[in-house]
């Protein structure tokens, strides 16, 4: 699934493509993409209109248009593909007929949505997030502030979208392991010192992660690009059984909520 990091290189990446382009014409392809809408919904508020923005919030990616925006959440395989005039082909959902191009968002699961707001407060998911961790408001007497609120495991915390947005399975088990915290401990029990090296874990992680996803930049014209070289930054993520690159114990998987969580039991504690 898309995380902070990813969904950030689409939208830096996608903006000098789309922006100042105007919305000729929409399609939905398969409606379900669209869910609980009706494509009317984007039909109506997007076509004529020009994308003044590209901007990510949490895991959503925004077309800002002139007057309202194009909400797209990717959910586990979305992606966004570029063909250029006349070359439309393959599976695709939806469709934004650019002039000399079409942005198609494809998604052969169904699980991803594309949809209409007249404004960003109009949707229930954005409304619904929590704090941005590369936002200057993210502070690390912020998070002592969200995580003494809670009993919860960390990592079950971490990705809770409602309270730190953006996070997701990947990124909240590679901070915990660069923060040196197992992630079942309990949120409300970390001290002053543990918080402090998990915002840095946090931050850091998402950082070095978003420069991978940069490195080299999404390339929307190949429908089988996907992001390289980020297997070489995780510490735990996906390594079950294998030796902890900093202490050399071998790595852990655990079942938490319906997520695997990765720690390694030798420093992190």
């Amino acid at each position: 699934m898309p995380e902070l990091p990813e969904v950030e290189a689409v939208a830096q990446s996608l903006l000098p493509l789309v922006c100042g382009r105007k919305i000729e014409r929409c399609e939905v392809i398969h409606k379900i993409a669209m869910r609980p809408q009706k494509a009317a919904t984007l039909y109506a508020g997007a076509e004529g209109q020009r994308i003044v923005d590209v901007e990510r919030r949490g895991k959503y990616l925004l077309l800002r248009l002139e007057r309202g925006v194009v909400v797209i959440h990717f959910r586990l395989d979305g992606q966004l593909v570029w063909f250029d005039a006349g070359r439309v082909s393959g599976h695709i959902d939806v469709a934004l007929h650019l002039p000399k191009g079409t942005l198609g968002f494809v998604d052969q699961r169904h699980f991803g949505r594309v949809n209409f707001y007249e404004t960003p407060q109009d949707s229930a998911g954005l409304c619904r997030l929590g704090d941005e961790p590369l936002g200057p408001a993210f502070t690390w007497q912020r998070l002592a502030e969200l995580l003494g609120g809670s009993r919860r495991p960390v990592k079950l915390f971490l990705m809770d979208q409602t309270r730190i947005a953006g996070l997701g399975n990947i990124y909240s088990n590679e901070a915990l392991w660069r923060a040196r915290l197992d992630p079942r401990r309990r949120t409300n029990r970390l001290s002053a010192v543990e918080t402090r090296r998990l915002h840095k874990g946090i931050v850091d992680v998402l950082r070095r992660a978003l420069e991978c996803c940069l490195n080299p930049a999404p390339n929307f014209r190949d429908p089988e690009w996907w992001f390289q070289g980020l297997e070489k930054i995780l510490g735990v993520y996906g390594r079950e059984g294998k030796r902890c690159r900093r202490c050399g114990e071998r790595i852990r998987r655990i079942a938490q909520g319906t997520r695997s969580s990765y720690f390694c039991p030798g420093c992190q504690s």
